[in-house]
């Protein structure tokens, strides 16, 4: 589950670590009175969606305006604020279709003297957490990883010990942090490492981090994703949930208690097990096809939950072709010949469907395939399968 920058500086907050003050706002009045509460001569307006790059993004048919600016009056405040409001924002993590700004952060102008680079992730490697620093604060980090990755410092920490005092003076060492500001680093990192943990986080990051001209560390920016696992134990921070920000397939498959991912092919595919999604996929593309979503009932979906699948997928306009690619363990074979039924009833189902069965109940599913007189491909295999969707979808 990913939250807006504002609600991560909150969390932040509220974990003891320094970050500018700030608003929300939602119209340029808003925004207006907020520059007026900070106080000071200057603010920074940050566009506010689930989207990295906005900085350097730009809004659809005003590429002069940037997704973040700073502003010296109220008058900029929302005049920026207006700008960027009810328009798209398009940025490197978008795509070209951006997203919709719904609200933005009016935040109090810092004194920076340095930007740096910080984020936590879990390490696969070593099954712990990580924390990553970089001199190289500001840029596009991936791209520092990839041409220059001696200029990420890692340090991995266990989640009960958490971040450890030698830690923070080896990276503060490398990343020039002398003074009294290693003081600051010091509380900054553990607050940060703590947080992650405690919050079942996937990804914090922080970049810009900014040593300010007093020797502050601050938290400029606040990027925060959860475990979507572990929202079970965090109430309070499902409430942060912004729908809007997130696709509206997912969201409805989600409520069906379906795994689904939007993809950009045209090969929409029905399965249960990740695994067997992947492997799907996988040999949809190696046939030469594109698939158009990662879609998994599970090992225990009902008629009712399939059927809301078929509805999902073809709600889709760019699907030419279906492909059901069911393994019957706990799920029966009867059971996604049943829903398939079902979803001719009550789906406007007008795109050719593979199907391929294997498992528990196969040839009583099969049976009530061939005696229903509805238009299904069989297929017998995955390959098989995956070359007569790709060809239907051709044909399409």
């Amino acid at each position: 589950m990913k939250i807006h920058e504002f609600q991560g500086k909150d969390l932040l907050r509220k974990a003891g670590i320094s970050v500018p003050v700030g608003f929300a706002a939602k119209s340029g009045a808003e925004a207006a009175d907020a520059f007026d509460k900070l106080g000071g001569k200057l603010a920074v307006v940050k566009a506010q969606i689930h989207a990295g790059g906005r900085g350097k993004g730009t809004i659809k048919g005003n590429e002069s305006q940037r997704g973040v600016e700073l502003v010296k009056t109220r008058e900029d405040a929302k005049r920026v604020a207006d700008a960027l409001l009810g328009k798209e924002l398009v940025t490197i993590q978008t795509g070209p279709e951006g997203k919709k700004v719904q609200q933005v952060l009016v935040e109090a102008g810092c004194d920076i003297d340095r930007e740096l680079y910080l984020g936590i992730v879990v390490d696969r490697a070593c099954s712990l957490p990580v924390l990553m620093c970089s001199n190289e604060g500001g840029m596009n980090i991936e791209e520092v990883a990839a041409e220059t990755p001696e200029k990420i410092f890692l340090e991995p920490f266990h989640p009960t010990d958490g971040l450890q005092s030698y830690q923070v003076r080896k990276l503060c060492h490398k990343l020039g942090i002398a003074g009294d500001s290693v003081r600051s680093a010091e509380k900054l990192m553990k607050g940060l490492c703590k947080l992650f943990v405690d919050l079942d986080c996937s990804i914090v990051e922080v970049n810009p981090l900014v040593v300010t001209k007093q020797g502050e560390l601050i938290a400029l920016d606040a990027k925060i994703n959860f475990d979507d696992n572990a929202m079970f134990r965090h109430k309070d921070l499902v409430e942060l949930r912004d729908l809007s920000e997130e696709d509206p397939a997912e969201v409805r498959a989600g409520n069906a208690g379906l795994s689904y991912v939007q993809l950009e092919g045209n090969i929409g595919c029905l399965v249960n097990g990740a695994g067997l999604a992947m492997s799907t996929m996988d040999l949809v593309k190696l046939h030469g096809g594109q698939p158009s979503n990662f879609l998994d009932v599970g090992g225990g979906a009902q008629v009712d939950q399939v059927t809301e699948a078929f509805r999902i997928l073809l709600a889709d306009k760019n699907v030419k072709a279906v492909l059901v690619n069911i393994f019957g363990g706990i799920m029966r074979c009867t059971t996604i010949a049943n829903a398939i039924l079902e979803a001719y009833k009550q789906v406007d189902f007008n795109v050719p469907l593979v199907v391929r069965l294997e498992g528990t109940e196969v040839e009583e599913g099969k049976k009530i395939l061939a005696n229903s007189g509805i238009a299904v491909i069989t297929a017998e295999g995955l390959t098989d399968a995956a070359k007569k969707v790709v060809a239907a979808a051709g044909a399409a």
